[in-house]
């Protein structure tokens, strides 16, 4: 792909744009030599304004999405997009958020601008467990956690039942709910299903990717390895705090 393409498709400008840049003198190599339009080189050398070039198509990354932020592109309000580069939403292919978190809720939001990976991790056939942290109105009765596993539990407006889920006990008014499917405000409507009511909700884990010592705000690339964890349940999904 020509260097104008591959940087006008990395959001940073349109091509006409990228090509004034060139101009300029702006895209360097990474020994700071002009470069040229039609010049080959390799990915990790190219520079513009002096900083590497974003990762190619086949971006991953999490972000810690904090509370007071819409997974969207053009709603009003904050958006999840502030939090990245702006050129992230110009991207094409588009940068996209792998499922949503409300506005309400924090914690764990991957994107990607590969298709096929998004589609993988959000297929019901992955089951990719996501685990979630709940604050909760009242204590709780003690029957929820062989309710929500039960398979029987159905949601308002509904007629499948859920998957079994399972929940662990954190504090009488605190639990930890491990979710293989991903149905509109479920947490929230599944503690309303038990007479309860989620004051604060928080995503731990997608898989086995947690957040760690990600502070709220930020974001992260992600690796091969740590892509691969996110269709791995077994583990460290169940101890948020470890990626």
């Amino acid at each position: 792909m020509k260097l104008v393409k591959r940087i006008a498709n990395l959001g940073y400008a349109s091509r006409k744009e990228v090509m004034r840049m060139f101009r300029e003198g702006r895209i360097t190599d990474a020994a700071g030599e002009v470069l040229y339009a039609d010049d080959a080189v390799e990915h990790d050398a190219i520079r513009v304004d002096g900083e590497p070039l974003d990762p190619p198509q086949g971006l991953a990354l999490m972000l810690y999405k904090p509370v007071g932020y819409t997974c969207s592109t053009k709603d009003a309000g904050r958006l999840v997009y502030d939090l990245l580069p702006p050129r992230f939403r110009l991207r094409d292919p588009i940068l996209s958020s792998v499922g949503r978190l409300d506005r309400d809720t924090s914690g764990l939001l991957l994107f990607t601008d590969d298709g096929g990976l998004l589609h993988r991790i959000i297929s019901p056939r992955a089951n990719v467990v996501k685990i979630y942290r709940a604050t909760l109105a009242e204590d709780l009765r003690g029957d929820e956690a062989a309710l929500f596993a039960s398979g029987t539990l159905m949601l308002e407006s509904e007629t499948t039942p859920l998957a079994p889920a399972r929940l662990d006990v954190l504090a009488p008014r605190e639990a930890r709910l491990h979710l293989g499917e991903g149905r509109y405000h479920q947490v929230r409507r599944m503690f309303a299903a038990a007479g309860n009511h989620v004051v604060a909700l928080h995503r731990e884990a997608v898989g086995g990717l947690a957040l760690g010592d990600l502070a709220p705000g930020t974001w992260r690339t992600l690796d091969a390895n740590e892509i691969a964890r996110v269709f791995d349940s077994s583990g460290s999904a169940g101890h948020p705090g470890s990626t």
